[in-house]
């Protein structure tokens, strides 16, 4: 029984240790990034891309820019707060340095060493290359520093054991970039790496499984929203076939649809972000989109009388 027992807590104890190193927080080092000479316009345009402002903006405050977080993500595990990602030295990321934030994005770590939740979209800013996350950093410098830290994440048990996310991306985080598609044309795969990168649609637009990843086959197929309030539309060609190129890229500049109706909601601030990209990227993003083939999403429950 003695030697039972001894094996039983051997057993654990490796087992434990097996998780704690498979689940280590990954980060990229300095020395792995080189010399680079940052391009504050395509750190704009990867700003915009992102929807950056959408939830780290400072509510109640006209100016977008100012990103002092406290944006709250309603979800079924709790709410998420956005944090302050302003440069400001102590509240925000002005002390961060680039690998830190190059690790945060594709790697989802923070400085010290956690994990992030991925409310925190990384598994699609995971496709983006090097040098835009980097340039995206060295706009991010020319903002204007905010005071005030936002508030803590609310999260329900388990789901607050950061630990457990290194489980959750063994899953669900590959750490591939973005790799074009030789076969289509570039405005194709600018459209696919800004869609599947830095704009993560299919993050809000595709249903998630029991764990909290994006169901792979009914990717952009819509599905109810986090917040549990309303419903996402499905973005494939099963409801907007009768759309074309043209009518997605003014929905991106405008909010406005071909039926004359506008977007609202959260989506109303993602076209406040797409609105000042340039032409050609929106056309881009819509040619992306209008090719996403047919897909049935999970069923939309009646609307209630």
């Amino acid at each position: 029984m003695r030697k039972l027992v001894l094996l039983v807590v051997l057993a654990a104890l490796a087992g434990f240790g097996a998780f704690w190193v498979v689940t280590m927080p990954a980060t990229v080092p300095a020395s792995a990034l080189g010399a680079h000479t940052p391009n504050h316009d395509n750190g704009r345009t990867m700003f915009y891309a992102g929807g950056c402002a959408s939830c780290h903006a400072a509510p109640q405050q006209d100016d977008k820019t100012r990103l002092g977080g406290g944006f709250a993500l309603k979800s079924p595990y709790g709410t998420f707060i956005a944090p302050n990602i302003s440069p400001h030295p102590e509240d925000g990321i002005g002390r961060w340095s680039e690998a830190e934030f190059v690790t945060a994005m594709v790697k989802g770590t923070s400085p010290d060493g956690r994990h992030y939740f991925p409310a925190f979209p990384y598994p699609s800013y995971q496709r983006m290359a090097t040098a835009d996350v980097r340039d995206l950093f060295a706009y991010l410098k020319t903002l204007a520093p905010v005071p005030g830290r936002a508030p803590d994440h609310t999260i329900a048990f388990p789901y607050n054991i950061r630990r457990l996310l290194g489980g959750w991306k063994l899953l669900f985080l590959d750490g591939a970039p973005f790799r074009p598609d030789p076969g289509k044309p570039a405005d194709w795969n600018r459209g696919a790496y800004l869609v599947e990168g830095p704009a993560h649609c299919a993050e809000c637009h595709s249903p998630r499984n029991a764990l909290g990843g994006i169901v792979a086959a009914q990717r952009y197929a819509g599905g109810p929203n986090p917040d549990g309030e309303g419903w996402v539309p499905n973005i494939t060609q099963k409801t907007l076939g009768e759309w074309s190129d043209k009518d997605i890229a003014y929905l991106l500049e405008t909010g406005s649809t071909p039926e004359a109706d506008f977007v609202g909601s959260n989506m109303a601030a993602v076209v406040r972000n797409t609105s000042q990209l340039s032409a050609a990227d929106r056309a881009a993003m819509a040619a992306y989109i209008k090719s996403l083939p047919p897909r049935d999403g999970p069923p939309r429950p009646p609307k209630k009388k």
